[in-house]
């Protein structure tokens, strides 16, 4: 009621704690995205790799040029693993393992003259990439894109192999998505501002106010089959146990 008569929101916050106080529906405005992801399982025999490619798109490559240059940060791309791969994550040792980048940058800081673990099986050209159980997906995670060590036309690719055994097959019904997350600052992609604000214990509320947006967005995950020499997919189903 008193919304409807001073157009005011007053609410009282939780100390130390994150609210959401509005959602709402915007329409998409059909300015391109910063950058694109593109994803593919790639099987061939008992072998699956995954193969994902980021590319930054030319009005980022433009913009990032410029004095007041937006960054997207805290990216994290999951990848989901099917519930029947579990069992050959395991095998692998791919619950404790990470990616090459997040190796090399351990020996880095370390400081170490040779690394004891095994070859790692999941590779990224930036940031770091392990499998999470806590998501039942192999999470990539960069700190900021474009990667400022990279030129921004270059692209980062992530890529990881596992061998299914004869009880691990590919769910018929699996049409996998990755969910895409990060967050620009300065940025406002519905178009709606804080025109003001007031606190009762702060004269300069302003200077407290962060303008950021946070991108949740999907990307289908194509499949590919390479088919082997004397394979025929149409009656692999057939097969009997033996």
């Amino acid at each position: 009621q008193e919304f409807e008569q001073s157009r005011i929101i007053k609410f009282t916050p939780l100390d130390a704690c994150r609210l959401e106080l509005m959602r709402f529906r915007t329409r998409y405005s059909g300015q391109d995205l910063p950058f694109s992801v593109k994803a593919a399982v790639v099987v061939q025999g008992a072998y699956i790799e995954l193969q994902a490619f980021i590319n930054m798109s030319s009005s980022a490559q433009i913009l990032t040029r410029l004095p007041s240059a937006k960054y997207c940060e805290n990216v994290m791309i999951r990848f989901p693993v099917p519930t029947q791969w579990i069992k050959a994550l395991w095998t692998m040792n791919l619950q404790r393992q990470k990616s090459l980048k997040a190796k090399m940058n351990r020996r880095a800081c370390l400081g170490a003259l040779h690394e004891v673990e095994s070859d790692p099986v999941i590779q990224v050209s930036v940031g770091t990439a392990k499998y999470e159980s806590a998501y039942r997906a192999v999470v990539w995670k960069i700190d900021r894109l474009p990667d400022k060590n990279s030129s921004l036309d270059h692209p980062h690719s992530l890529s990881y192999k596992l061998e299914l055994g004869s009880d691990q097959e590919i769910p018929s019904d699996w049409y996998p998505f990755a969910t895409v997350q990060f967050v620009v600052h300065d940025t406002c992609a519905s178009g709606t501002e804080v025109k003001s604000l007031g606190i009762e214990s702060d004269l300069q509320p302003q200077k407290h106010v962060v303008q950021k947006a946070f991108y949740n967005c999907q990307v289908e995950i194509e499949k590919k089959w390479i088919r082997l020499d004397g394979e025929d997919p149409d009656k692999a189903g057939n097969c009997l146990m033996q």
